[in-house]
């Protein structure tokens, strides 16, 4: 598994958690953009070369004003390029699955349509579930971890639990590339 995760880990303890239940497996390579390329210039052909070396792509990000954070953006930008991930004749990410395990300040509420957002968060989804598959990824159903700055204890407890169960089940699946 390849992950790109958080711009600012140190404000953010429940991404670290995350991490923490990523980093106890031996099949993961975490891969912090923001201490790669501080200077935002992303070496596209490392970074196309690491992806094809692995089945599960996983992008650990918090929420941004309804998005990934900037150089994740810039990094699907230019490292997800037409006639490299997509294109005629294009494929070099088909079947391999992408799974965006992310992070948010409001709650599940907030994300109502009687929420501060006015939308359900499944709305928010679309943009980076649409990127995956028009790169022939396999998507997988995100975790979502809301009200992420409020959790207690047992709160960061369960939510690891949880993350733990599903990257096995990730981990079972066949790989396809």
């Amino acid at each position: 598994m390849r992950l790109p995760w958080h711009p600012y880990p140190s404000q953010s303890k429940a991404t670290r958690q995350l991490l923490n239940v990523f980093m106890q497996r031996s099949d993961v390579s975490v891969h912090a953009l923001y201490d790669l390329y501080p200077d935002g210039n992303i070496d596209v052909v490392t970074e196309q070369a690491a992806l094809l070396n692995v089945p599960n792509i996983v992008w650990l990000t918090p929420v941004y004003w309804y998005s990934v954070p900037s150089l994740m953006k810039q990094w699907i930008d230019q490292v997800l390029a037409r006639g490299w991930a997509y294109g005629e004749g294009q494929a070099a990410l088909r079947g391999r699955r992408c799974w965006w395990v992310t992070t948010t300040g409001g709650d599940e509420f907030a994300y109502s349509p009687d929420g501060m957002h006015q939308r359900p968060f499944i709305d928010f989804i679309a943009p980076i579930e649409q990127t995956a598959r028009f790169c022939g990824m396999d998507w997988q159903p995100p975790f979502i971890v809301h009200s992420a700055h409020q959790l207690d204890a047992d709160q960061h407890a369960v939510t690891s639990s949880l993350l733990g169960e599903r990257i096995e089940q990730l981990a079972a699946l066949k790989a396809t590339p």
